[in-house]
């Protein structure tokens, strides 16, 4: 094979080129965001927490360090943007138990050792998998459906994700392609309603406090950057749709300082090349026309109006919970392991290091709290990422 250099000079001179203008542009963002806290500081506000709500962000800023590059007095902070952390516990059991009667369970794979709240065995269905139980990890929901078409029994698909997984949901209902054997159960959330729990807990708790948003990049690309115009019109709060490369992370925060500077809250869209102020209009007609939305439990959180998405009426020949006469314990649905602090992180309340679980009873390898589970999992992330060294 003839190997062209000039191409390849061309390619490393051009990738050289863009990391400096990275390099050069991260460098005047750093020092704006150090020139409008110091204006800020100098008014008196001392505090200023920017809370994302997006696994992927928070995995963003403790990977690369970005903590350790703001002022003294800005505090970055991983709010609820993980799915599996707060599914709740009851619906796991469910699905432990249907999958050792026989019933195939379909689960992703960051949801495969979520645990459940009681000690007793097992405690996830990848220990129930290894007791002989009918549990089967896929990448998709498509899947599931084509694997449950195949196998003609009785299954179950365990639904997790925020919005920007129930479209993926949604349209194979929505064309009639999900088989009558395959039932859903339902664990979607919303994220609106849940940055204003966290919020309301945050400022009243903090109420000298000055408070920025960093919305949920993948979230925003269905639902659309005007899905939090509420923060700036009724909590006053700079709010910035950011990307998930560290510069798309420094800008947002650069940006939320500079509307507190000037104190004009709104919504900046740091993210427009994937996300558009109105959102995705099919992937949302298609969440209206098969779900409905309703009151739900948030493991160690609690119970969130209106923050829950269940099948409608018209697919409820589908629903797991009718089907099989599930019926949610809120107390223990909304309860994390004994001991465990997982409500509180996933709230941004306490980082991962106060929880007097963290890298002892509960590590990467052996997850005990739900926290720990996944890779958008604030413990998780801490633990392998967050410079975290035990002593």
């Amino acid at each position: 094979m003839i190997v062209d250099n000039t191409k390849i000079n061309d390619v490393a001179s051009i990738a050289i080129k863009a990391f400096r203008l990275n390099k050069d542009t991260s460098r005047v963002v750093l020092m704006n965001i150090q020139k409008n806290f110091s204006l800020l500081a100098a008014r008196g506000a001392m505090n200023v927490k920017a809370m994302d709500f997006c696994g992927t962000h928070e995995w963003t800023i403790t990977y690369y360090g970005i903590r350790s590059l703001m002022p003294r007095g800005v505090e970055l902070i991983a709010g609820p943007g993980c799915p599996v952390c707060i599914t709740p516990a009851t619906f796991v059991e469910e699905a432990i138990k249907l999958a050792l009667d026989g019933i195939r369970v379909y689960v992703f794979g960051d949801a495969y050792k979520l645990p459940i709240t009681s000690p007793k065995k097992p405690r996830s269905l990848f220990e129930a998998a290894a007791m002989g139980a009918n549990v089967k990890v896929v990448y998709s929901f498509l899947d599931a459906v084509k694997d449950a078409k195949e196998y003609g029994k009785e299954a179950l698909f365990l639904g997790i994700g925020f919005e920007t997984t129930a479209p993926s949901y949604a349209i194979p209902f929505k064309h009639g392609i999900v088989p009558k054997n395959l039932k859903f159960l339902s664990a979607l959330r919303l994220t609106p309603p849940i940055m204003r729990y966290a919020l309301d807990i945050h400022m009243k708790r903090y109420p000298t406090h000055k408070f920025g948003v960093i919305a949920p990049g993948h979230v925003s690309t269905v639902i659309g950057a005007s899905a939090w115009e509420f923060l700036p019109r009724e909590y006053k709060i700079p709010t910035v749709v950011a990307g998930f490369e560290p510069l798309d992370v420094l800008i947002a925060i650069e940006k939320i300082l500079e509307m507190m500077v000037n104190e004009r809250p709104g919504i900046f869209n740091e993210y427009a090349r994937s996300v558009t102020w109105e959102g995705n209009i099919y992937a949302k007609k298609a969440i209206e026309e098969v779900f409905e939305i309703v009151d739900a439990a948030w493991r160690g959180i609690g119970v969130v109006p209106k923050s829950g998405l269940v099948l409608s009426e018209k697919f409820r020949e589908w629903d797991a919970v009718r089907e099989y006469g599930i019926k949610e314990d809120i107390q223990r649905a909304v309860a994390d392991p004994p001991g465990c602090r997982c409500g509180e992180v996933s709230l941004g309340l306490i980082p991962p290091t106060q929880c007097p679980l963290f890298m002892k009873v509960c590590t990467p390898e052996r997850p005990y709290g739900p926290c720990m589970v996944s890779e958008e999992g604030t413990c998780r992330i801490w633990a392998l990422y967050g410079g975290y060294v035990e002593l």
